[in-house]
Protein backbone atom coordinates (compact mmCIF):
# COMPACT_ATOMS: atom_id res chain seq x y z
CA UNK A 1 0.00 0.00 0.00
CA UNK A 2 0.99 3.51 -0.35
CA UNK A 3 0.66 6.50 1.69
CA UNK A 4 -2.63 7.49 0.53
CA UNK A 5 -3.96 3.56 1.20
CA UNK A 6 -4.50 2.92 -2.74
CA UNK A 7 -2.68 -0.51 -3.74
CA UNK A 8 0.74 0.82 -5.79
CA UNK A 9 -0.27 -2.20 -8.68
CA UNK A 10 -3.42 -1.28 -10.42
CA UNK A 11 -6.56 -3.48 -8.72
CA UNK A 12 -8.11 -3.53 -11.91
CA UNK A 13 -7.70 -5.96 -14.62
CA UNK A 14 -6.48 -3.10 -17.47
CA UNK A 15 -3.94 -0.07 -16.12
CA UNK A 16 -5.70 3.04 -14.53
CA UNK A 17 -4.92 5.84 -17.19
CA UNK A 18 -6.55 3.36 -19.37
CA UNK A 19 -9.92 3.09 -17.73
CA UNK A 20 -9.48 6.75 -17.79
CA UNK A 21 -9.25 7.01 -21.13
CA UNK A 22 -12.29 4.96 -21.56
CA UNK A 23 -14.92 6.46 -19.03
CA UNK A 24 -13.95 9.73 -20.87
CA UNK A 25 -15.81 8.73 -23.65
CA UNK A 26 -18.98 7.95 -21.75
CA UNK A 27 -21.71 10.17 -19.84
CA UNK A 28 -23.11 10.01 -16.73
CA UNK A 29 -26.39 9.08 -17.78
CA UNK A 30 -25.01 5.65 -18.92
CA UNK A 31 -23.18 5.02 -15.93
CA UNK A 32 -26.12 5.90 -13.98
CA UNK A 33 -28.12 3.27 -15.90
CA UNK A 34 -25.75 0.81 -15.43
CA UNK A 35 -25.92 1.08 -11.56
CA UNK A 36 -29.92 1.35 -11.33
CA UNK A 37 -30.57 -1.69 -13.94
CA UNK A 38 -27.63 -3.53 -13.30
CA UNK A 39 -26.50 -3.49 -9.45
CA UNK A 40 -29.57 -1.94 -8.39
CA UNK A 41 -27.73 0.93 -6.83
CA UNK A 42 -30.20 3.99 -6.54
CA UNK A 43 -27.84 6.40 -4.52
CA UNK A 44 -25.17 6.89 -7.08
CA UNK A 45 -25.32 10.85 -7.94
CA UNK A 46 -23.73 13.62 -5.72
CA UNK A 47 -25.60 16.53 -4.94
CA UNK A 48 -27.46 18.05 -7.80
CA UNK A 49 -25.65 21.92 -6.84
CA UNK A 50 -22.10 20.72 -7.78
CA UNK A 51 -21.87 21.65 -11.26
CA UNK A 52 -18.97 22.20 -13.57
CA UNK A 53 -16.86 25.26 -14.08
CA UNK A 54 -17.21 25.22 -17.60
CA UNK A 55 -20.03 23.05 -19.13
CA UNK A 56 -17.43 21.32 -21.59
CA UNK A 57 -15.36 19.77 -18.22
CA UNK A 58 -15.36 17.18 -18.10
CA UNK A 59 -13.67 14.54 -14.31
CA UNK A 60 -12.50 11.02 -14.27
CA UNK A 61 -10.61 9.82 -11.81
CA UNK A 62 -10.35 7.84 -7.85
CA UNK A 63 -12.09 9.89 -5.08
CA UNK A 64 -9.39 11.46 -2.32
CA UNK A 65 -11.82 12.29 0.05
CA UNK A 66 -11.61 15.60 2.87
CA UNK A 67 -13.64 16.33 5.46
CA UNK A 68 -14.17 19.72 7.14
CA UNK A 69 -16.42 22.55 8.35
CA UNK A 70 -16.82 25.74 9.48
CA UNK A 71 -14.27 26.43 12.51
CA UNK A 72 -12.64 29.53 13.29
CA UNK A 73 -9.55 27.91 14.75
CA UNK A 74 -6.49 27.91 13.02
CA UNK A 75 -3.59 26.02 14.96
CA UNK A 76 -2.39 23.19 12.48
CA UNK A 77 -4.92 24.01 9.81
CA UNK A 78 -2.39 25.04 7.02
CA UNK A 79 -0.08 22.32 8.01
CA UNK A 80 -2.73 20.08 7.57
CA UNK A 81 -3.94 21.66 4.25
CA UNK A 82 0.03 21.13 3.31
CA UNK A 83 0.10 17.44 3.85
CA UNK A 84 -2.94 16.81 2.54
CA UNK A 85 -1.65 18.34 -1.02
CA UNK A 86 1.47 16.11 -0.48
CA UNK A 87 -0.59 13.23 -0.20
CA UNK A 88 -2.44 13.48 -3.38
CA UNK A 89 -1.93 10.55 -6.37
CA UNK A 90 -1.88 10.34 -9.74
CA UNK A 91 -5.17 10.16 -10.81
CA UNK A 92 -6.66 11.35 -8.02
CA UNK A 93 -10.20 13.75 -7.84
CA UNK A 94 -10.43 15.01 -4.70
CA UNK A 95 -13.95 15.44 -3.15
CA UNK A 96 -14.89 17.38 -0.26
CA UNK A 97 -17.48 17.18 2.27
CA UNK A 98 -17.71 20.77 3.28
CA UNK A 99 -20.68 20.16 5.95
CA UNK A 100 -23.06 22.63 4.66
CA UNK A 101 -20.41 25.68 4.26
CA UNK A 102 -21.99 28.06 2.05
CA UNK A 103 -19.73 30.76 2.96
CA UNK A 104 -16.16 30.72 1.93
CA UNK A 105 -13.82 28.76 -0.60
CA UNK A 106 -12.11 25.90 -0.22
CA UNK A 107 -10.21 26.06 -3.97
CA UNK A 108 -8.51 28.37 -5.25
CA UNK A 109 -5.08 28.89 -7.59
CA UNK A 110 -2.28 27.65 -5.48
CA UNK A 111 -4.44 24.29 -4.75
CA UNK A 112 -5.18 24.54 -8.27
CA UNK A 113 -1.53 24.02 -9.12
CA UNK A 114 -0.55 22.01 -6.10
CA UNK A 115 -3.19 19.54 -7.76
CA UNK A 116 -1.73 19.50 -10.93
CA UNK A 117 1.59 18.75 -10.00
CA UNK A 118 0.50 15.88 -7.69
CA UNK A 119 -1.09 14.43 -11.19
CA UNK A 120 -4.66 15.14 -10.11
CA UNK A 121 -7.49 15.32 -12.47
CA UNK A 122 -10.26 17.49 -10.52
CA UNK A 123 -12.20 18.31 -8.20
CA UNK A 124 -15.28 18.53 -6.04
CA UNK A 125 -15.96 21.06 -3.77
CA UNK A 126 -18.62 23.67 -2.47
CA UNK A 127 -16.54 26.73 -3.10
CA UNK A 128 -13.95 27.88 -5.50
CA UNK A 129 -12.38 31.73 -5.98
CA UNK A 130 -9.21 32.75 -7.90
CA UNK A 131 -11.88 31.54 -10.81
CA UNK A 132 -9.62 33.18 -13.74
CA UNK A 133 -6.70 31.39 -12.43
CA UNK A 134 -8.26 28.09 -12.21
CA UNK A 135 -9.45 28.58 -15.85
CA UNK A 136 -6.40 29.48 -16.96
CA UNK A 137 -4.75 26.19 -16.04
CA UNK A 138 -7.74 24.04 -17.26
CA UNK A 139 -8.00 21.95 -14.49
CA UNK A 140 -12.36 20.78 -13.95
CA UNK A 141 -13.85 21.47 -10.91
CA UNK A 142 -17.56 21.12 -10.12
CA UNK A 143 -18.78 23.53 -7.03
CA UNK A 144 -21.61 25.35 -5.81
CA UNK A 145 -20.51 28.63 -5.95
CA UNK A 146 -17.96 31.29 -5.88
CA UNK A 147 -16.57 33.08 -2.46
CA UNK A 148 -13.84 35.47 -2.19
CA UNK A 149 -13.60 34.47 1.16
CA UNK A 150 -10.68 32.40 2.02
CA UNK A 151 -11.65 29.38 4.44
CA UNK A 152 -8.41 30.41 6.93
CA UNK A 153 -10.34 31.45 9.91
CA UNK A 154 -13.52 30.50 9.10
CA UNK A 155 -12.97 26.87 7.87
CA UNK A 156 -11.03 24.06 8.40
CA UNK A 157 -9.83 20.64 7.21
CA UNK A 158 -10.32 17.56 9.68
CA UNK A 159 -9.06 14.27 7.91
CA UNK A 160 -8.47 13.31 4.78
CA UNK A 161 -8.59 9.33 2.96
CA UNK A 162 -11.70 8.13 5.18
CA UNK A 163 -15.83 7.79 3.51
CA UNK A 164 -17.58 10.81 3.33
CA UNK A 165 -21.26 11.23 2.92
CA UNK A 166 -21.97 13.59 -0.33
CA UNK A 167 -25.77 13.96 -0.24
CA UNK A 168 -27.18 10.54 -0.16
CA UNK A 169 -24.07 8.95 -1.71
CA UNK A 170 -20.90 7.48 0.95
CA UNK A 171 -17.65 8.11 -1.04
CA UNK A 172 -14.83 6.04 0.07
CA UNK A 173 -11.44 6.76 -1.07
CA UNK A 174 -10.43 4.41 -4.42
CA UNK A 175 -14.03 4.98 -5.58
CA UNK A 176 -14.45 6.42 -9.17
CA UNK A 177 -15.31 9.52 -9.72
CA UNK A 178 -16.90 11.02 -13.21
CA UNK A 179 -18.45 14.40 -13.67
CA UNK A 180 -20.01 15.83 -16.99
CA UNK A 181 -22.04 18.57 -17.69
CA UNK A 182 -25.33 16.82 -16.04
CA UNK A 183 -23.17 16.38 -12.52
CA UNK A 184 -21.14 13.71 -11.00
CA UNK A 185 -21.33 10.34 -10.18
CA UNK A 186 -19.58 7.72 -7.85
CA UNK A 187 -18.83 4.29 -9.13
CA UNK A 188 -17.78 1.97 -6.08
CA UNK A 189 -14.03 0.90 -6.79
CA UNK A 190 -15.27 -3.32 -6.54
CA UNK A 191 -17.56 -2.82 -9.46
CA UNK A 192 -15.67 0.29 -11.67
CA UNK A 193 -13.77 -2.06 -14.18
CA UNK A 194 -17.57 -4.00 -14.61
CA UNK A 195 -19.73 -0.76 -14.99
CA UNK A 196 -17.00 0.32 -17.52
CA UNK A 197 -17.56 -2.54 -20.13
CA UNK A 198 -21.34 -2.34 -19.08
CA UNK A 199 -21.77 1.46 -20.23
CA UNK A 200 -19.58 1.00 -23.10
CA UNK A 201 -21.99 -1.43 -24.67
CA UNK A 202 -24.98 0.75 -23.95
CA UNK A 203 -23.09 3.36 -25.74
CA UNK A 204 -22.67 1.07 -28.90
CA UNK A 205 -26.37 -0.06 -28.33
CA UNK A 206 -27.57 3.79 -28.56
CA UNK A 207 -26.15 4.73 -31.80
CA UNK A 208 -28.08 1.81 -32.95
CA UNK A 209 -31.06 2.94 -32.03
CA UNK A 210 -30.18 6.60 -33.45
CA UNK A 211 -30.10 5.22 -36.52
CA UNK A 212 -33.46 3.46 -36.16
CA UNK A 213 -34.60 6.77 -35.38
CA UNK A 214 -33.30 8.81 -37.94
CA UNK A 215 -34.03 6.17 -40.21
CA UNK A 216 -37.72 7.09 -39.90
CA UNK A 217 -38.75 4.19 -37.86
CA UNK A 218 -41.66 5.15 -35.61
CA UNK A 219 -40.86 5.29 -31.47
CA UNK A 220 -43.27 1.79 -31.55
CA UNK A 221 -41.33 0.11 -33.95
CA UNK A 222 -38.00 1.14 -32.23
CA UNK A 223 -39.11 -0.21 -28.74
CA UNK A 224 -39.81 -3.64 -30.82
CA UNK A 225 -36.83 -4.05 -31.95
CA UNK A 226 -35.05 -3.78 -28.98
CA UNK A 227 -34.87 -0.17 -28.46
CA UNK A 228 -35.91 2.26 -26.09
CA UNK A 229 -36.06 6.04 -25.03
Amino acid sequence: MNSTGLDIKSPFPIPVTEMRARYLQLYTGAINDVLRFDYQIHATSLPSGFAPLREDMKMVGLAFTIKGGPDITTDGEMETRAEMLEALHQDSVVIWDCTGDTVTSQWGEVMTMAALRAGCRGAVVNGIRDTEAILSQKFPVFHKYKSNTGMLGRFRMFHYQKPVLMGEVVVKPGDWIFGDIDGVIAIPQEIAYDVLLAAEKIINRESEIKKMVKSGMSPTEVVKNGGYF
